[in-house]
């Protein structure tokens, strides 16, 4: 039997690369996917294991989790280990029912609320903790969808169910989601609460008419005080399972109890989905949640940054992550991540160098393709100057300032190198654009017309 006793070198080295593993996961996957599939598969360590072990299991609590986890992750966890322990030269992913051997499990944040610690596992919502109310940053864009959460959240009668969220992925509709939960098992410590994708939804659903247990299914779902599904688009052209889906959905609302959908547009341009379920789905609140303005992912950074209390970011790199990442939250925060966790492993200064050198596939993936000639004329006609002036000898600080700006701008929101800036800029020397992109960095910390005419033109330049 396998069992986790601690102390030899072979176990702490498994344990170690178990957490990185996980973390790497975490990252790439998503946390959706991380939380439904991967985040159960715990490390089962043996007796025996000692330097030389060559051998990694990991187990879930079903054979159906097993199956999908062989099936799409079986490779990634294999080369994963290999990556960091190279004497390993197998992973096995095996069913193990709960209580049939001692497992160890890899310091990650419990997702399981407090409150829900005394129900079944069966009915506890696989929630982040990280995704409450308190944490996601509000304004115009998300603030109808965010206060609409908070009320189906409340205690009493519903004022509306159900609550359908929409907007384009990674945006918050997952945070809001969970947020909701929170806050009812909060006021409601013994409510059945059930947090699933679309997806999960519809493999559980074939699972039970595949084991002749579609009872059970319908019971535990249609039974639940506040049940949440999220990117309900999965389930387009699925015509088994849009008639569960559609009675399930009959079930909560007429029992009056709490029902949340999202999906990644209105319920009116779900193509594929049932002319009945959207009707039923439009009874409740719509509420959509735009693309995050540069103001809103600054201060998402700032949110975030303030979960890391041993990290210094720089205001300049942060502005660089809010400037260039602005189609997805998730990608913004993994960009900080990154940032964050590259600074650590090589011991550097994080400053806007080291950042684009980290995240360069990021930046030239995620941004606008700016150009040296739209900034010059945009400075230009900011300053009230002609673009000839940006590019000749004058050294009037009325000319050399904004010169200064838009290479600054340059730097910050184009790829080109140091000395093809200092080329588009009349010839001038790569060393002239590194000193004016720390004059203009000193600046924006000491004169506020400086700092504000930046954050204009990028604005400008972002749109």
């Amino acid at each position: 039997m396998g069992n986790w006793q601690g102390g030899p070198t072979q176990t702490s080295e498994a344990a170690r690369a178990w957490t990185r593993v996980r973390t790497n996961l975490r990252e790439s996957a998503g946390a959706r996917l991380f939380d439904q599939w991967l985040k159960p598969i715990e490390l089962i360590e043996e007796e025996t294991g000692g330097a030389d072990a060559d051998s990694i299991r990991l187990a879930l609590p079903s054979a159906f989790m097993t199956n999908w986890v062989r099936n799409h992750y079986a490779d990634r966890l294999n080369l994963e280990f290999r990556s960091l322990l190279p004497q390993v030269r197998s992973v096995t992913i095996e069913t193990r029912t709960p209580g049939q051997v001692p497992v160890m499990t890899a310091p990650v944040a419990d997702a399981v609320p407090a409150a829900a610690a005394t129900r079944s596992a069966s009915e506890q919502p696989i929630l982040d903790p990280r995704f409450t109310f308190d944490r996601f940053v509000v304004d115009a864009s998300n603030r109808v969808a965010y206060n609409a959460a908070r009320a189906l959240a409340e205690p009493g009668v519903p004022r509306f169910s159900p609550l359908f969220l929409h907007s384009g992925t990674g945006q918050g509709k997952t945070h809001l989601m969970h947020g909701i939960a929170h806050a009812f098992l909060a006021t409601h410590p013994d409510a059945t609460v059930l947090c699933m994708s679309a997806e999960r939804f519809m493999y559980d659903f074939v699972a039970a008419m595949r084991g002749r247990d579609t009872f059970a299914f319908k019971q535990r779902l249609r039974s639940a005080d506040l049940l949440l599904i999220d990117d309900l688009q999965f389930i387009a052209g699925k015509d088994a399972t849009q008639e569960e889906f559609f009675h399930t959905v009959n079930e909560i609302i007429g029992g009056g109890r709490r029902l949340v959908i999202s999906a990644d547009r209105c319920p009116q341009a779900l193509d594929g989905v049932e002319s009945r379920i959207v009707g039923r789905l439009s009874m409740g609140l719509v509420a959509d949640i735009k693309a995050p303005d540069l103001s809103l992912r600054r201060a998402i950074l700032d949110r975030k940054l303030a979960d890391m209390p041993e990290a210094s970011v720089p205001a300049p790199v942060l502005e660089l992550l809010a400037a260039r990442i602005h189609a997805n939250i998730r990608e913004l925060e993994g960009a900080l991540n990154r940032v964050v966790a590259y600074a650590q492993l090589t011991g550097e200064t994080i400053d806007l160098d080291f950042a684009v050198a980290t995240l360069g596939d990021v930046l030239r993936g995620a941004q606008r393709r700016v150009t040296i000639d739209e900034i010059q004329k945009l400075v230009s006609s900011h300053f009230d100057l002609k673009p000839l002036d940006l590019v000749s000898a004058r050294r009037a600080r009325a000319v050399a300032r904004p010169r200064q700006i838009a290479m600054y701008l340059a730097k910050r929101l184009t790829t080109r190198s140091l000395p093809e800036i200092g080329r588009k800029f009349g010839g001038r020397d790569h060393s002239t654009v590194i000193h004016a992109v720390r004059r203009i960095e000193e600046l924006r910390d000491t004169d506020g017309d400086i700092d504000t005419a930046v954050r204009s033109l990028m604005r400008e330049l972002e749109a």
